[in-house]
């Protein structure tokens, strides 16, 4: 309020003091006398000062002009020049413009319209850094991998772009299946941008395919450092390394550093299953028992599985069944509720010919988990109890068409291997191995055998005999269920051979 009352009040002021000059400049005698070409101009007090205005005018137009006519002939000679800075600034608009929507038409999966852009962007800016970018993703929307290819070239020839440029030709090479360019591609763009978790892992990837375990600890170790790993994870995935480390020593006959290199690997990463295992016969090859024992018996503490128990029963081999039984109660104590530490007290008892001793270490994994490694134990149970052929076979039947239970899976891929390795066979991921049950696929039995509980009989109601059973009245089928009958026969008797 009071600065709009000072502005009004110098206004007024202002306008007072025109007045008052002009009416004063009226009054005043004499004035400007001018001659021109022998004509006499008189000029009076007030004429004199607008002829002095309109002068100050005229020159400061004149000079407007003169510099105008520079700019031009600055601008005919290539110059920079205000004239240039317009035209150069209508042409960043445009080409701004044409490189917003040709960002828009990638975000929309136009390729096409947005190549076309970048090339109208890149005639008004002449910045290949930001068109070829776009370009070289537009071309790898349309398919036309020797466009992108030939723009990533050309962003490693730049400073700034030479990593997006390796890494664009890497994730192509890689699609190609060409893993030994796209490793050195790798390896160039890691050492460009070691903070780069994609990189890195791509990296990763590669040397493990490769085998150079070596370098795969080196990018382990950069992916700690640079914080895109936990340390859990390292730990586990470095013991990872190391035991693969460990398997291709072996495979080259150089035990002692094998065994070294497993057990540096266990003590990484404990619960590490292949680990343990070879650690484990390494100081069975020493002879150093207690050791192997320990070892073991921390694995199967952080989980149990067949592979720790084959390892314990080499501690001793030459033992009988009942001492056998005895010694593993120190593998058996620690989780005794657990699946695999029933069925291996079931598979004890069972080399020991105590079939009710089995029979009660199973518990209730027949209703509870029930798989084909669960019902051939029944069935040998069944077999050493005395009970009808009938019955064996029904239990073997079921195993047919069951699931075949934990095993070496994917967790990317869900591929069963059968036996563990650091990388995965069919997706090729790294550490994604786990032991547990793969999906149940339905259907995915021989052909005939869902028919066979029903052929040959239950568990509960045995049949005395198969051949008491009426002819199947497709020829064909009964033919191939009796295929499977006499495969499943020979399960039998392998069965019943081992329980005793």
């Amino acid at each position: 309020m009071l600065w709009s009352l000072i502005k009004i009040l110098l206004f007024v002021a202002v306008i007072a003091a025109l007045t008052l000059g002009a009416g004063y400049l009226m009054e005043s005698t004499g004035g400007v006398q001018v001659t021109v070409a022998g004509t006499e101009y008189t000029l009076g007090p007030l004429q004199s000062v607008i002829a002095a205005v309109l002068i100050v005018v005229a020159v400061w137009i004149l000079l407007k002009l003169l510099s105008l006519l520079v700019a031009v002939l600055h601008f005919l000679n290539g110059d920079e020049t205000a004239i240039s800075r317009y035209f150069d600034r209508n042409r960043e608009r445009k080409g701004f413009q044409a490189l917003s929507e040709g960002m828009l038409a990638l975000a929309s999966g136009e390729g096409r319209v947005a190549m076309a852009k970048a090339a109208k962007a890149e005639r008004y800016l002449h910045k290949p850094e930001l068109t070829d970018l776009i370009t070289a993703q537009a071309a790898e929307m349309t398919g036309d991998r020797a466009k992108a290819e030939t723009v990533y070239k050309r962003l490693v020839t730049h400073d700034t772009t030479r990593f997006v440029g390796v890494r664009g030709i890497m994730r192509q090479k890689l699609e190609a299946g060409d893993t030994d360019t796209a490793l050195k591609l790798a390896e160039r763009a890691f050492a460009l941008k070691p903070k780069h978790e994609e990189v890195q892992d791509v990296l990763l990837k590669l040397q493990a395919q490769k085998h150079d375990w070596t370098g795969a600890r080196k990018t382990l170790n950069a992916k700690l450092k640079h914080g895109s790993m936990p340390r859990d994870v390292h730990k586990r995935r470095d013991a990872v390394l190391a035991l693969s480390e460990a398997k291709d020593i072996l495979d080259a006959d150089k035990s002692i550093e094998a065994r070294e290199a497993a057990i540096a690997a266990n003590k990484s990463s404990p619960d590490l299953i292949p680990a343990a295992v070879m650690a484990a016969r390494g100081y069975i090859a020493d002879g150093r028992q207690k050791n192997a024992t320990r070892i073991l018996k921390r694995a199967w503490e952080a989980q149990p599985h067949p592979d720790l128990a084959a390892a314990f029963a080499e501690i001793e081999p030459n033992e009988s069944p009942q001492e056998r039984l005895k010694r593993f109660r120190q593998l058996t104590v620690i989780k005794p509720d657990h699946r695999e530490t029933r069925l291996l007290m079931a598979e004890l008892f069972l080399a020991a010919e105590d079939f009710p001793g089995a029979r009660r270490a199973m518990g209730s994994l027949v209703e509870t988990e029930s798989d084909a490694r669960v019902l051939a134990i029944m069935a040998a149970i069944e077999r050493g109890e005395g009970a009808p052929d009938s019955v064996v076979r029904g239990w073997l039947a079921k195993a047919v068409i069951a699931p075949r239970g934990p095993q070496w899976v994917c967790d990317n891929c869900n591929q069963v291997h059968a036996e563990w390795g650091p990388v995965c066979t069919n997706c090729q991921g790294f550490d994604t191995l786990s032991w547990r049950s793969p999906p149940h696929v339905e259907g995915a039995v021989p052909p005939g055998a869902e028919m066979l509980p029903l052929l040959i009989g239950t568990t509960d109601e045995p049949v005395e005999d198969v051949e008491d059973l009426p002819p199947d009245p497709d020829p064909e089928r009964a033919a191939r269920n009796q295929q499977v009958l006499d495969a499943i026969a020979g399960s039998g008797a392998k069965a019943a051979q081992s329980s005793k």
